[in-house]
């Protein structure tokens, strides 16, 4: 593990890849003077890190030399919640929802926009900084205020049925999150309903021809192809 600047009551980025250009190429992408950095070139030194440094965010490649990325998520989830986002060059599908469901809370295929790369560490931090859940959320025009159970749009009140709240409840307290398939319907409907993956793409339908003003373009709840959703977290 290697610490690359000294400002440490910046928020903590733990970079853990192995390529000597990709760590690079992070650094300089990154060196705005927003956050600390420090880097890890393998699973096992990215474990220790991640005890040492505290990170605020894990930037996290998943072909690493000792240790495969998604196994380095499990065995930090068995003791912390640190935000962690894969970059990888990995862009199957199937690769997308096993990382995100050992634990990941994001994913960005290789190669990236910096400026993606940063709004996406913005909402993690948001995450991670935030001390108590907010009663209320507010994303442009749409308002869910989690004590009254209340949900407007354009200071309209909106009818859900329960099932459609609950839905609505979870993707709004993990705006900017990527959450698979098989996260939401074990969340929301229970194991027994993993394999029926209909019951949660009716139910988003639904909520979207509710609280989107095209149902067909969506810009709150934005479909990651193959794995899952993301309610949008800023405009």
């Amino acid at each position: 593990m290697k610490e690359t600047t000294k400002e440490t009551n910046l928020p903590r980025i733990l970079i853990v890849d192995d390529e000597p250009a990709i760590q690079r190429f992070l650094k300089t992408a990154l060196a705005n003077g927003e956050f600390a950095l420090f880097q890890a070139d393998n699973g096992h030194a990215a474990l220790s890190a991640t005890v040492t440094t505290k990170p605020d965010v894990i930037l996290l490649d998943l072909g690493l030399p000792d240790l495969d990325g998604v196994e380095v998520i499990k065995r930090i989830r068995q003791w912390s919640q640190v935000p962690i986002i894969v970059l990888s060059v990995r862009d199957r599908e199937a690769d997308k929802v096993h990382a995100l469901d050992a634990g990941a809370d994001d994913y960005l295929t290789k190669p990236f926009g910096v400026g993606e790369l940063l709004a996406r560490i913005r909402v993690m931090l948001r995450r991670s900084l935030q001390q108590a859940p907010e009663p209320v959320y507010r994303i442009d025009e749409l308002e869910v205020d989690l004590a009254r159970r209340l949900v407007l749009l354009r200071n309209e009140p909106i009818s859900l049925t329960p099932t459609e709240y609950e839905l609505l409840r979870l993707l709004v307290t993990n705006a900017g999150k990527v959450l698979t398939h098989r996260q939401i319907l074990k969340q929301i409907w229970g194991a027994v309903y993993l394999e029926q993956p209909h019951v949660l793409r009716v139910n988003i339908s639904n909520l979207r021809h509710k609280i989107e003003k095209d149902a067909s373009r969506p810009r709150y709840i934005l479909t990651e192809s193959g794995v899952g959703y993301r309610f949008r977290s800023e405009f």
